[in-house]
């Protein structure tokens, strides 16, 4: 039967049930290549030398306040009893439900085909290792005998002391050491193609002998992408179980204790949704600058911030069911101490960080994301994922300092108030979290040029490069 043209009707229909393009305007692989490895061999701009000397003064600050702490005391912060954690412990639970969306997007979704996460992923995971360096701070710090610390971990020694396997410290050790591990792992297993093509690329000795050490003789050979895609595979089978049991190891530490809004089986579901939604909010917070700055537009999509703001969307619903059945459950239970804390959660002294943090930034202004001009607007998705970051630190303080500066004896009631030491210790590590970063936009490649490219048209073995558009890269030598 002759081929006839296809009716108008039927071209529009196409069209409209066409898949939208992860990459935009026809991007081919030489031009992929070209500005993601040109990010790392230009010259650093001037935006990102100012940034960095802001970040890096505050990163050196906050280390200086560790070492006052260190050599001073605990009593350098404003602990007291009875609120004995308080900004510490929030700024670990912070710290490392942050790196939980880098791991749902590189393990989860790539066990899932999902072909979005791939301009992504790479600056996720890299998120995921600087939270978890920022994370690791305080579990040692915390117990005031830093030089102590090291019994938490099973080092055999002469004096057959091993630590307490029953303590919550031990399990976030566990946890936090284990977590990092692995992400590691992870990073630098994605990030081996393209270390390659730096080193084939490279105009220096240095950058050609740095670069070729850490690639590890790579070669793309099929030999090699098979072991790789091997390798790959089961280091996201690995990942996935993290993404739920370190979470739900951390709140462990509340869970298993006896004071009331800390005593409920639902805080390990809740604290891992918590860290998925705080986690993506702020991949979004970094990316959104990092795309306008290095002009990324073409790579990092709308279609890529619109999937991103409703999985926000989706685990912010799911932190504000959990609000809502952690109140019914302290009423249903019918115990007192359980609904006066409740109650004081939401109009005691710290009721401000319950009506701004946890009703309006974690449950209110995500729902901003229902409508689709808003999760296309990047200013909107952009002052979202800030209005999540803020909450989900007003969120853990609460659970934290809410449950304890009132407990069982009035008598023995009191207030956290933080000192400059708590502030700028925890400015210090948001220095140390985005200094790590931009340092890692500079140096490394901040997108997975091998992974992006495999959700281009030209990645088709049949695909036919269109008149006009060259697929040869101008300098011709790196491999693509």
């Amino acid at each position: 039967m002759d081929a006839t043209p296809a009716a108008p009707e039927i071209k529009e229909a196409e069209r409209q049930i066409a898949r939208i393009p992860l990459v935009l305007n026809r991007r081919n692989f030489s031009w992929l290549t070209e500005r993601i490895s040109g990010v790392v061999e230009q010259p650093a701009p001037r935006w990102w030398w100012v940034a960095f000397t802001i970040t890096a003064s505050a990163a050196t600050f906050g280390l200086f306040c560790l070492g006052y702490q260190i050599s001073t005391g605990v009593g350098t912060w404003g602990n007291n009893i009875p609120v004995v954690w308080a900004w510490d412990i929030t700024n670990l639970v912070f710290w490392i439900g942050i790196g939980h969306a880098g791991t749902l997007i590189s393990a989860i979704l790539f066990l899932l085909h999902q072909k979005w996460r791939t301009s992504i992923n790479r600056s996720a995971e890299a998120m995921t290792l600087f939270a978890v360096i920022c994370a690791a701070i305080f579990p040692g710090v915390h117990v005031g005998r830093v030089w102590m610390a090291w019994y938490l971990a099973p080092v055999p020694n002469n004096w057959a002391i091993w630590p307490n396997f029953r303590s919550a410290l031990v399990w976030d050790v566990f946890a936090v050491s284990t977590y990092f591990t692995v992400s590691v792992l992870f990073w630098y297993t994605g990030l081996i193609p393209d270390l390659a093509t730096l080193r084939d690329r490279a105009t220096t000795k240095i950058r050609k002998f740095l670069f070729g050490i850490f690639a590890c003789g790579w070669r793309g050979s099929n030999r090699n992408w098979r072991h790789y895609e091997m390798a790959y595979l089961l280091l996201a089978g690995l990942s996935t179980p993290l993404v739920l049991s370190v979470h739900s190891v951390v709140s462990f530490d509340f869970a298993t204790s006896i004071l009331p809004t800390w005593h409920t089986t639902i805080f390990p579901p809740y604290f891992v949704a918590g860290a998925i939604f705080g986690g993506f909010a702020m991949v979004l917070t970094l990316l959104l600058p990092a795309r306008a700055m290095f002009k990324l537009q073409d790579v990092i999509t709308p279609q890529h911030i619109d999937k991103m703001a409703k999985i926000i969307l989706l685990t912010g619903s799911f932190v504000g069911y959990a609000y809502m059945m952690e109140f019914f459950l302290a009423w249903y239970s019918g115990n007192s101490y359980e609904r006066f804390a409740f109650w004081n959660r939401v109009f005691g002294p710290y009721w401000w960080y319950w009506w701004v943090g946890m009703l309006f930034c974690n449950c209110l202004s995500p729902q901003l994301f229902w409508f689709r001009w808003c999760r296309r607007n990047v200013y909107v998705v952009y002052f979202v994922c800030m209005c999540v970051n803020a909450g989900m630190w007003f969120e853990r303080f609460i659970i934290i300092a809410g449950g304890l500066h009132r407990d069982f004896l009035p008598s023995s009631w009191g207030l956290f108030i933080p000192t400059w030491v708590d502030i700028w210790t925890y400015i210090g590590t948001l220095g140390i979290f985005t200094s790590l970063f931009l340092l890692f936009v500079r140096f490394l490649p901040m997108i997975a040029m091998s992974e992006v490219k495999t959700a281009v048209p030209e990645a088709d073995p049949h695909y036919a490069t269109p008149p006009g558009i060259q697929s040869i890269s101008p300098r011709g030598k790196e491999r693509i």
